[in-house]
């Protein structure tokens, strides 16, 4: 039986594939499922929406609620969540929005649905809306088709590439603006803001996953069949370490974008992307042919019927 009210809604929306929920002024709820931003674990929250363009919008706890709710607090950990609507689930990016954008999207809700709001009640106007952004960077064209595990690093390589020149780009914006401005009206804010923050966190926790992959299972398993490149695995793992610092740079100046030296942020991105991509082109060089006949997914490993299951009397 659900024990929560989220439990309450999730379950029977799920079985049903998604359907609408008087809770929800009769609307389908939209799940989110963020990482935990302590535990690492999973939560995942029904939540009112509306479309905005190739985007969703997501709503907080109404005016007067006395703090930030956890799966907000989740997503400025880990900006990349899971979305369920109806039959359809997928990853996106998820940004707060803030200062003007945040005041436009609201109206912008009430306009769609009068009285939406992101309190279960839906009948005030939320202080958080949160943009649920595609996951992938712009012109983001992933492999046909990944068959094998060279074609998997392949992809994952090109979405970093991609994440990376699109900070830049957010980065270079932000700082033309600042420099531009004239006149009346507010200037950009001094720091960085949580457009620029959500995607480059996202990509610092992807890239950390993908080399601790590398280091724990790739190069030791390929190493063993080819102890000739001893030398090139040894540069890898070290490029990974030199990389790794200027990521945790990134990370510290993320803590507080308010505050955070948009010029230095450009510096740490221009050391980033000369770094790794130099490292890219020399793991595809030298090790990517070698995965051409390794198939992905890999293969269940296989035994004998019943191994893995306990004795049956």
């Amino acid at each position: 039986m659900p024990t929560s009210f989220d439990e309450s809604v999730t379950e029977p929306s799920r079985a049903d594939g998604g359907k609408a929920d008087e809770r929800f002024r009769g609307e389908e709820p939209l799940l989110l499922t963020t990482t935990r931003a302590t535990s690492g674990g999973e939560r995942t929250t029904p939540l009112g929406h509306v479309r905005h363009g190739a985007s969703l919008l997501v709503f907080g706890a109404g005016p007067g609620a006395p703090d930030h709710p956890d799966w907000y607090r989740d997503l400025l950990a880990h900006p990349m969540v899971r979305a369920e609507l109806g039959a359809e689930t997928f990853q996106a990016l998820a940004v707060p929005a803030e200062g003007a954008r945040r005041a436009e999207l609201v109206e912008h809700a009430l306009r769609i649905l009068p009285g939406h709001g992101g309190g279960r009640d839906g009948t005030t106007p939320s202080p958080l809306v949160v943009v649920l952004e595609p996951a992938e960077p712009d012109g983001w064209e992933g492999p046909r088709e990944v068959r094998t595990l060279a074609d998997k690093i392949m992809e994952v390589h090109a979405w970093l590439r991609g994440q990376l020149r699109q900070v830049a780009a957010q980065a270079d914006a932000h700082l033309a603006a600042r420099a531009a401005h004239e006149g009346p009206g507010e200037p950009p804010a001094p720091g960085l803001g949580l457009q620029i923050r959500q995607r480059c966190l996202a990509f610092c926790q992807a890239l950390r996953f993908h080399h601790v992959g590398e280091d724990a299972h790739v190069f030791p398993t390929m190493a063993r069949h080819h102890p000739a490149l001893a030398a090139t695995f040894a540069r890898l793992t070290e490029e990974h370490r030199t990389v790794a610092r200027i990521q945790d740079d990134l990370v510290a100046l993320l803590a507080d974008v308010a505050t955070a030296d948009p010029e230095r942020f450009r510096r740490e991105l221009e050391a980033m992307s000369r770094e790794l991509n130099a490292h890219l082109d020399f793991e595809e060089e030298t090790i990517v042919p070698l995965l051409a006949d390794v198939p992905w997914p890999p293969a269940p490993p296989s035994g004998p019927a019943g191994a893995g299951r306990g004795h049956e009397e």
